[in-house]
């Protein structure tokens, strides 16, 4: 899988853009406030129909202007692949193959991404927020399935929260409409834990040898899911169903007076082990690295694993956050088998092959310029 031809038209600081890459290595050098991340965000955008910097879509539009557009031209299984997002102040559209697709859960998982830069070495260290959405947006690329109950979970989530609320000021209301919407809480939380849970085994399965790997033999890595119920990995679907219904029985008044929904996926969170000890509390500031490339690079082989083809890789201003040997090892992981783009303000000081056969584009104010 990889991209031939990005067409960008009115975003961020592009006004008009047409380029074509290489399948293999792509490097974008520019100084900051270039606009190399726009185009490392456009990519990301054509796969997710949505930033990873930004919640407001408006943001993606040049000023002045009505809409941006993002095109690209994917080759996927020896095919081309043509994929468009607009996106304007009425909204976004979303097309395949020249269809527009009325729900993104159609879209996502066409174009398949994976994005490493200098904020995913928070992984580790973030907020559990930022290993939800870690989570969530690569299960979504493999089963877009899961976008939808992931959506539907976060809606009814909101309406809940809002009526918990209410109850909280008037506790002696009646609480019918509680139960109702409990009950399709439930629903979509069972079918996003077990899929998070099932994500999780197979992600452990390609993560722990690449840590052990690029620790020298050192380090052993493990997984684990925190879930906000007590329900073991391998439970069945009715069984957690019924987990989370027993569990809402008994905190019905608690979430009453604190007005908020108090367990479900939005509470849950992944926790990292390294030789047996919590890496976020315990761990160096090299064991995060480490661990965090280990999860990224563990996305790629994953992502080939279940859909055939190798993702398309981002490493936005990255290389220069690792040390010498984790650089090497990254990208002797790609080499040659996976289209990388890589951003960063000089090259300078990064010998490896990789690079010096790569692609290079120069970024200056929005415009770019391309060296072979």
């Amino acid at each position: 899988m990889h991209i031939e031809q990005l067409t960008l038209r009115n975003y961020r600081n592009y006004q008009s853009l047409n380029l074509t890459f290489d399948d293999k290595v792509n490097v974008i050098i520019g100084e900051n406030a270039q606009g190399k991340t726009n185009l490392m965000e456009a990519i990301y955008v054509l796969a997710f129909s949505k930033s990873h910097r930004t919640p407001r879509d408006k943001e993606l539009i040049m000023w002045e202007q009505e809409y941006a557009k993002i095109k690209g031209n994917v080759v996927k299984r020896n095919r081309s692949l043509p994929l468009e997002i607009v996106v304007s102040r009425k909204g976004k559209k979303a097309k395949l193959n020249h269809l527009e697709q009325k729900r993104l859960s159609d879209y996502i998982g066409a174009l398949n991404v994976v994005m490493f830069a200098p904020e995913d070495l928070n992984l580790v260290k973030g907020s559990p927020q930022v290993r939800r959405r870690f989570i969530d947006m690569e299960i979504g690329q493999i089963q877009p399935a899961y976008i939808y109950h992931l959506g539907q979970y976060q809606k009814i989530l909101k309406q809940r929260n809002h009526l918990l609320k209410d109850l909280q000021r008037k506790q002696d209301a009646d609480r019918t409409m509680l139960y109702v919407l409990t009950e399709q809480l439930i629903e979509h939380a069972a079918t996003i834990v077990r899929r998070r849970m099932k994500f999780l085994r197979l992600l452990r399965k390609w993560a722990a040898p690449i840590h052990e790997g690029i620790s020298r033999q050192l380090e052993q890595l493990e997984i684990a899911y925190d879930a906000s119920i007590d329900v073991s990995e391998d439970v069945d679907l009715s069984t957690m169903i019924r987990v989370f219904q027993d569990k809402f029985t008994e905190i019905e008044q608690k979430e009453i007076e604190r007005g908020t929904s108090l367990v479900g996926p939005h509470r849950d969170d992944l926790i990292f082990y390294v030789n047996g000890k919590d890496v976020q509390t315990y761990g160096s500031q090299g064991q995060q690295r480490t661990t965090a490339l280990s999860l990224k690079l563990a996305e790629i082989e994953l992502i080939h694993s279940e859909v055939g083809e190798y993702p398309i890789l981002l490493l936005d201003d990255v290389l220069s956050e690792l040390d010498d040997f984790r650089q090497s090892h990254l990208l002797n992981s790609i080499q040659g088998k996976v289209q990388t783009f890589v951003s960063t303000t000089s090259v300078d000081g990064i010998e490896h092959e990789t690079l010096k056969q790569a692609d290079i584009f120069y970024v200056t104010q929005g415009n770019v310029s391309q060296k072979k």
